[in-house]
């Protein structure tokens, strides 16, 4: 019988450590938390010091069983689930159970906390042989993280429920995430844009070649052609003017790595080079982390833990990435001493930045063992590690400023790579192709040389609107607003899509009405939770009350004496949606009422203000100023008639998909397929393609005729195979990882082939 028993959280984990630690071990796990606030009732009691009543969560006794059995005549229980706060309340319910669940005659086990940064043989035996103690302060930590979600949640969805719509939530910090993206669209919608030109002349000096200078000043001042007259004004005379060069300089630019990733730069960074979901790369890191089957190898975790806010690296990944970079690139891209990089204020820096577990681990050698996305993110994670202790670029940059008479000055930049340093090995494509729109080549110049003008053209420019938030830039403003943790942000993104608060217009959040509605109304009530300020403030409590500095009653107490107040009030002044709704100048189709907003499952809608006389709906869109108007999906070229009374017909989105309704329902209620416009591909079939949903909400097509068994998994693309001629391919992946397939021949592309 094994001596110890080792719980983790991950099947995945337990049998990666079991490969590890031989006879001597059994490994659990948990597959999560086993106990938590009871999912029907609040589970606090709030007039008894806010003491918390957790239970075993459905499905979990038999896993609670099974440690417990495991347990029995053990010396030593070694809790490993993860390090941090919820892996630390996992392993202290692990504890309970096992002593709760012991035999009288049994001596209790002794507990031990094991922290695995690292899921590597080494790594593992390490933290085995130096075990800490349960650490109460941070489970002090995640009980009031827990219990204060607690309270706002069933405090204020009860409410919601009531006011505005069945099945809503609203969150301590979901909330504040909805709120950034209903203020950016608030700032898009009253934007307004003002006109600008540039203008730029293509000069040449004494020699080749000619170089691009931007127009900067005029008159001393900035440069302001605001519109078409001014511009054309100024273009006039710099025609006519006389060129020459005023200034030049020239220097040397360092251009220092990047530090190595950490849980929001992970996420930003692989939503912005691969178009990865925030959730997506969290389980991506976590199967790296758990541990990957290298074949000859042998099963090993490919990086450290990857719920981190700190850049710190250990001194003996410095040294052994220094030893790589020698061997691999050469003593000249070895700094004289390691690269260190300040963590931001609000950092814990409980754990490493995510590395490498062992440079070893090239993604040479472990690509083939991955598959394509995981294969990614490791090279992102491995080049960012290397590259971060590395030698800087260095750039030869030289600048010119050009007079044009006495009126007018240009400059112009140009810069010359010397050392490639860390770009050798990391290149960020995005900020590579901007530098090198702006860089040139500059002639050789002298002070008051003449310059022959070859051509000047001023562009008219609009400023923009603040763009949309990303995945990747939201989680960016999350992290630089304090909303949240790290560990959190995947969930949150989720959950405000899942909620229908937000919703994605060409892979951009946008919020919905139901969003905006909820927002204003707990901003009006619950000032507090939902401003900014406040909510990044309680994230720094909670991190005190893991130092012991803050005490978890005090701060539940002034918390929740302003928070009842509140919800008091907005029970009685909080404004019934249900009851008054937005309305509209839309008129109503078939009694003439006007219409006003509605919330249903599948989110918002207009209905008549007659209800329950008239029962008219229609879908509905918001113009540029957030008008209502309506949305009827039917147009000229595929107009449909209700084949039971002649009606026109809407396409409505259901449950499992489109469908064509009868804008007489529910006097009529006639409903055909939405067919799209792609043709079923089988010989001698004269169907179309309808879309559907699976009960899962997994988008698919299958044809129209009832007798055919045709269906496509995956976006049909009105390309033509360019082998078989068939009208259409099928798109399959996403992102960067886009490719075609034709359903007939099976002939593949990729988009930008296709196109060809």
């Amino acid at each position: 019988m094994a001596k110890n028993l080792l719980v983790v959280e991950s099947p995945a984990k337990a049998r990666t450590l079991s490969k590890y630690l031989g006879k001597d071990f059994v490994v659990r796990a948990t597959v999560g938390h086993i106990k938590d606030l009871p999912p029907d009732s609040i589970g606090v009691n709030v007039d008894k010091e806010f003491e918390p009543r957790y239970e075993v969560i459905k499905g979990k006794a038999k896993v609670i069983q099974e440690i417990r059995k495991a347990a029995e005549g053990v010396d030593d229980v070694y809790l490993g689930s993860d390090p941090d706060r919820e892996g630390e309340a996992i392993a202290w319910h692990v504890a309970e159970e096992i002593l709760k669940g012991k035999k009288k005659q049994q001596p209790a086990p002794i507990m031990h906390r094991v922290l695995f940064h690292e899921i590597t043989k080494n790594g593992v035996l390490k933290a085995l042989g130096n075990p800490v103690e349960l650490d109460g302060q941070k489970y002090e930590s995640q009980i009031t993280r827990r219990i204060l979600d607690r309270l706002v949640g069933y405090e204020l969805s009860p409410l919601l429920w009531k006011k505005v719509s069945a099945g809503l939530s609203a969150g301590r910090v979901q909330s504040v995430a909805v709120a950034v993206v209903v203020d950016r669209e608030r700032e898009i919608r009253e934007f307004v844009s003002q006109e600008y030109w540039v203008v730029r002349a293509r000069l040449l000096g004494k020699s080749a070649p000619e170089f691009d200078a931007r127009l900067v000043r005029i008159d001393g001042e900035k440069s302001l052609l605001n519109n078409q007259a001014v511009a054309e004004e100024a273009l006039a005379q710099l025609r006519k003017a006389a060129y020459s060069v005023k200034n030049l300089t020239r220097e040397e630019k360092k251009k220092y790595a990047p530090p190595p990733l950490i849980t929001s730069t992970m996420q930003q960074d692989a939503h912005r080079l691969y178009r990865f979901s925030a959730k997506r790369t969290m389980a991506l890191a976590q199967q790296l982390y758990e541990g990957v089957d290298l074949g000859p190898l042998g099963t090993n975790g490919l990086i450290t833990y990857m719920r981190t806010d700190s850049t710190r690296l250990s001194d003996e990944a410095i040294d052994a990435a220094r030893g790589h970079i020698l061997a691999t690139f050469g003593p000249e891209y070895v700094p004289a001493t390691p690269n260190k990089f300040k963590n931001k204020k609000s950092a814990q820096d409980a754990h490493e930045a995510i590395r490498p577990t062992s440079v070893e681990f090239t993604p040479e050698v472990v690509t083939p063992f991955l598959d394509k996305e995981a294969a990614r993110l490791y090279k992102l994670i491995w080049n960012r590690f290397l590259a971060s202790q590395m030698m800087p670029a260095v750039y030869d940059v030289t600048g010119v400023t050009v007079a044009a008479d006495k009126r007018f000055e240009f400059e112009a930049t140009g810069r010359i790579l010397i050392f490639d340093g860390f770009l050798r090995l990391f290149r960020d494509p995005d900020a590579n192709e901007a530098e090198e729109q702006e860089a040139q080549t500059l002639p050789p110049l002298t002070m008051g040389e003449t310059l022959k003008l070859i051509s000047v053209d001023g562009e008219q420019n609009f400023t923009q609107p603040p763009p949309r938030f990303t995945e990747g830039t939201l989680v960016k403003e999350m992290e630089k607003r304090g909303i949240g943790r790290p560990s959190t942000y995947a969930t949150i993104l989720s959950t405000i899509q899942d909620k229908k608060y937000v919703e994605k217009d060409a892979g951009k959040f946008k919020p919905t009405d139901l969003g905006f509605v909820v927002t204003d109304l707990l901003r009006v009530h619950f000032p507090d939770v939902m401003e900014i300020g406040f909510t990044a403030q309680m994230e720094e409590d909670l991190d005190k009350v893991e130092e012991g500095s803050v005490n978890r009653l005090g701060l539940l107490t002034s918390f929740y004496g302003k928070f009842r107040a509140d919800l008091d009030a907005a029970k009685e002044q909080m404004k019934n949606i249900k009851r008054e709704p937005e309305k509209t100048e839309v008129p109503c189709p078939r009694c003439g009422e006007h219409m006003v907003v509605r919330f249903g499952k599948t989110g918002s809608f207009l209905a008549c203000s007659a209800f329950p006389q008239c029962r008219s709906t229609m879908p509905f869109k918001r113009d540029d100023t957030g008008k209502a108007v309506p949305a009827p999906l039917a147009t000229p070229e595929n107009e449909e008639k209700c084949e039971l009374c002649g009606s026109a017909m809407n396409v409505r989105d259901g449950r499992f998909g489109r469908f064509w309704a009868c804008t007489n329902y529910p006097t009529c209620k006639g409903t055909k397929p939405f067919a799209t416009t792609f043709a079923c591909p089988r010989e001698g079939c004269e169907g179309k393609l309808v879309e559907r949903k699976s009960q899962k909400a997994r988008t698919f097509f299958r044809c129209s005729v009832q007798t055919c068994d045709f269906v496509l998994f995956g976006k049909p693309v009105p390309t033509p195979c360019t082998e078989c001629s068939h009208p259409y391919m099928e798109e399959g992946g996403r992102g960067r990882t886009k490719t075609l397939k034709c359903p007939r021949c099976g002939a593949t592309a990729s988009p930008g082939e296709a196109s060809e």
